[in-house]
C-alpha cells in the first residue's frame, strides 16, 4: 500500500472498516482502486402507499352504490412478519452510510362523486429501491370495473373489483347483476367481501406491525355502500365504513367514513341520497424505518418525521412528504 498523509493515529483499514483520519487524496485514490471500505447499515423497513377513494352511487336504475377503495399496498421487512397479500417478509436493506435515499409518503385518494365517478387511486409510497402501490379507487355504481392497485378497490352496484398488487395487497369485492350494493375494497391480509342485495359488502382487513415496538394493524380496505339495508364495514386497519342510502325505520341517508390517515386505509363507498350517502378519501400512507441507535438519520426539510427508540434500535417514522434522507 503506497505511504498516505493522514492526521493524528495512522489510519487502518479492516475487510469492512476504515479507522482514523484518511486524507482526501489517500480516500479518492482508495475508492478508484475499489480498496476503500464504504460503511454500511442494516435497515428494516415498513413501507405502505396511500388507500384509495370511495366510489360514487348513482340514482341510474334505481338506488345504486358505489364500492369501498382498496388499501395501499403493503410491504415489510422487520422480523418475520407478514407482508401483503400474505407473503413472506421481505428483505432486510443494507444501505452505505453518507448515501442519500428517496423517501416519499403516498397521499390518499379522492373520493368519487356520486352519480359520475369512481374513487381515485391513493399515491405510492417509497423507500430506496422500495415502491408500494397506491390502493385502487373503489367502483362507481352502474360504472366501470373497480381500479386495480396496491389492493384493489370494490366494484359498485352490479360491477366486479379490481385486482391487488403480487405480494402487496388482495382483490376487491364484486357486486353481482341485481345487486344494489357496492362491494368492499381490498385490504392487505384479506379481499373485500361482495354484496348481498342491498347490503355492502365489508372492506378486507389489514395487517399487524410491531415495527415500532407496539402492535399496530395498516391497511384496511374501505367498505362498500349499502343500498337500503346494512352499509359494509371498513377493514381492521384504517378502511372507513360504507355510506348508506336509506336504513330501516325511516333511518335517512349516511355518508361513508375516510380511511384512517397514515394506515393507508381506503375510503367507503358511497351511496346516492337527497343531501347525504358520500363517498369518502382513502387514508394515507406511512413509511416506517427501523435500526441501529448507534447511527443516526438526517431528513431532508420536505418530509414530516419522529424518531424514537425501542431497545437497541431507532425507529424513525415518516407521516408526510417527500424527499431524501442519509445515515451516518
Amino acid at each position: 500500500m503506497a505511504k498516505y498523509g493522514f492526521t493524528g493515529a495512522k489510519p487502518t483499514q479492516s475487510s469492512s472498516a476504515n479507522t482514523g483520519v484518511f486524507g482526501v487524496n489517500d480516500v479518492i485514490e482508495l475508492l478508484n482502486k475499489g480498496k476503500y471500505k464504504l460503511q454500511t447499515i442494516d435497515v428494516e423497513y415498513l413501507v405502505i402507499a396511500g388507500g384509495a377513494g370511495g366510489g360514487g352511487g348513482t340514482n341510474s336504475g334505481g338506488n345504486r352504490s358505489g364500492g369501498g377503495g382498496g388499501a395501499g399496498g403493503y410491504r415489510n421487512s422487520y422480523a418475520s412478519e407478514t407482508s401483503g397479500a400474505n407473503s413472506s417478509t421481505e428483505t432486510v436493506l443494507t444501505l452505505n452510510t453518507g448515501t442519500t435515499y428517496t423517501v416519499t409518503v403516498g397521499g390518499g385518494g379522492s373520493a368519487g362523486v356520486n352519480s359520475s365517478s369512481a374513487g381515485s387511486n391513493g399515491s405510492d409510497s417509497v423507500f430506496s429501491t422500495i415502491t408500494s402501490t397506491g390502493g385502487g379507487g373503489g367502483g362507481l355504481a352502474l360504472g366501470s370495473t373497480a381500479s386495480s392497485g396496491g389492493s384493489g378497490g370494490g366494484g359498485g352496484s352490479a360491477r366486479g373489483g379490481g385486482a391487488g398488487t403480487a405480494n402487496q395487497g388482495s382483490t376487491g369485492g364484486n357486486s353481482s347483476n341485481n345487486h344494489n350494493a357496492g362491494a368492499g375494497g381490498g385490504g392487505a391480509t384479506a379481499n373485500g367481501s361482495n354484496t348481498g342485495l342491498n347490503t355492502g359488502g365489508a372492506g378486507g382487513n389489514g395487517l399487524s406491525s410491531s415495527i415500532t415496538g407496539s402492535a399496530t394493524t395498516r391497511g384496511g380496505g374501505g367498505g362498500g355502500a349499502g343500498a337500503t339495508s346494512g352499509r359494509g364495514a371498513g377493514g381492521s386497519g384504517g378502511g372507513g365504513r360504507g355510506g348508506l342510502h336509506s336504513g330501516s325505520g325511516g333511518v335517512g341517508g349516511l355518508d361513508a367514513d375516510a380511511g384512517t390517515v397514515n394506515t393507508g386505509g381506503g375510503g367507503g363507498g358511497g351511496s346516492v341520497d337527497t343531501s347525504s350517502g358520500n363517498p369518502k378519501a382513502g387514508g394515507s400512507g406511512v413509511v416506517i424505518l427501523r435500526y441501529p441507535n448507534t447511527s443516526t438519520v438526517t431528513v431532508g426539510a420536505g418530509l414530516t418525521s419522529s424518531t424514537a427508540t425501542d431497545g437497541s434500535d431507532k425507529v424513525t417514522t415518516f407521516t408526510a412528504g417527500t424527499d431524501t434522507i442519509s445515515f451516518s
